[in-house]
Formats: structure tokens, C-alpha cells, sequence
């Protein structure tokens, strides 16, 4: 049965979070604040938090930035990933990804047409991971955010949570960088 294991302690992560809005300043940011604050309830910390219009070079040049700063584990993009002609996030993001992770925009899927039933075929969600850190592109609801963290993101965010969690993989996302021992090396 899948939950939180006492007998682990746990690793607080440094979570950056990504408005992409061309409306929405912090004042305003509703979806970014629901992610900051569910972020922050978990014990983890915000490391750093965006607003970038709905441009692809935009949102790209952000998310690089993070992904290229070691101290950051975790992107978090909150809007763009509709089917609007301003929607871009997934197609600034995507070819960022080493590796993407379909089963995330599955289960985002399925948690999503719980709650709002075959309204949820309109999200283009996505997950990946890039120079060691982890992205999830969710959509600019703040009901979505509030979903995609309770249901998905709190868990496999939680170093706790068994049988398994993306805490513990962390540490190995970058492995097929790394340079192959030397000849005749024992460590």
C-alpha cells in the first residue's frame, strides 16, 4: 500500500515555480500562489519564482536558467499548456527534456477527469527531466495546480513516500553524463 514511511526522514527540495501568463503579475498570480504555498506546507523551499509572458524563447530562456543552476531540484510551470494560439509552454519546454515522463501527463490526466470529467481532455500537461532536475509543466488553474500538487507532486516530491519516489532517483538522474571510470579503476 502506497504512503509515508515514518521511519525515513525527510529531504526538503528547492522548488523554482514558473508563471506564464501574459496577464498576471505576483499580485495577481493565483495558480503561482497556490503552488509557492502548498510548496512551502510540504517543508520544502521556494527557490525562486517567474512570471514570463506566453512566448516561447520566454519561457525557454527561464526554465534553461534553472535547470542550469545546480541548487535548484525541481521546475514547476504553471500555464501556457492549452490549445490556444498563446499556448506554448509545452513546445518551449519539451526540447529542453532528456528524458520525458508520459506517465506523469497520464496520471495528471486521470486525476484531472475526476474532478472536471471530459474537461480534462483539454490539458497538455507534460513532465521530463533535464541536467538533473525534474519539470512539470502543469496548466494556469489554480484548481489544476491544487490537483497536480495534492494528488501527484506532494507524493513522489516526498523522500518518505514509498514504494518509490523521484527524491530518492535524484541523486542518479545525471549518471549517463558522468565520465566512465578509468582503466583499472577500483572507485
Amino acid at each position: 500500500m502506497p504512503g509515508i514511511d515514518p521511519s525515513r526522514e525527510f529531504v526538503p527540495l528547492k522548488i523554482a515555480v514558473l508563471t506564464v501568463s501574459d496577464t498576471r503579475e505576483l499580485a495577481n498570480d493565483k495558480s503561482g500562489n497556490t503552488l509557492a504555498e502548498r510548496i512551502r506546507a510540504a517543508g520544502h523551499t521556494l527557490a525562486e519564482r517567474a512570471i514570463v509572458k506566453d512566448e516561447v524563447e520566454a519561457i525557454r530562456t527561464q526554465v534553461k536558467a534553472w535547470i542550469g543552476d545546480k541548487a535548484i531540484d525541481v521546475v514547476i510551470t504553471t500555464g501556457g499548456t492549452g490549445f490556444t494560439g498563446r499556448d506554448v509552454t509545452p513546445e518551449a519546454v519539451e526540447p529542453l527534456f532528456e528524458k520525458r515522463m508520459d506517465a506523469f501527463a497520464m496520471m495528471f490526466l486521470l486525476v484531472s477527469e475526476r474532478k472536471i470529467g471530459t474537461s480534462a481532455i483539454q490539458t497538455r500537461a507534460i513532465g521530463g527531466t533535464a541536467n538533473s532536475t525534474f519539470i512539470f509543466c502543469l496548466p494556469g488553474s489554480p484548481g489544476a495546480c491544487k490537483d497536480a500538487w495534492d494528488d501527484i507532486l506532494a507524493h513522489q516530491l516526498d523522500y518518505r513516500f514509498r514504494p518509490c519516489n523521484f527524491v530518492e532517483i535524484l541523486p542518479r538522474l545525471d549518471e549517463h553524463m558522468r565520465r566512465p571510470k578509468a582503466k583499472g579503476a577500483t572507485a
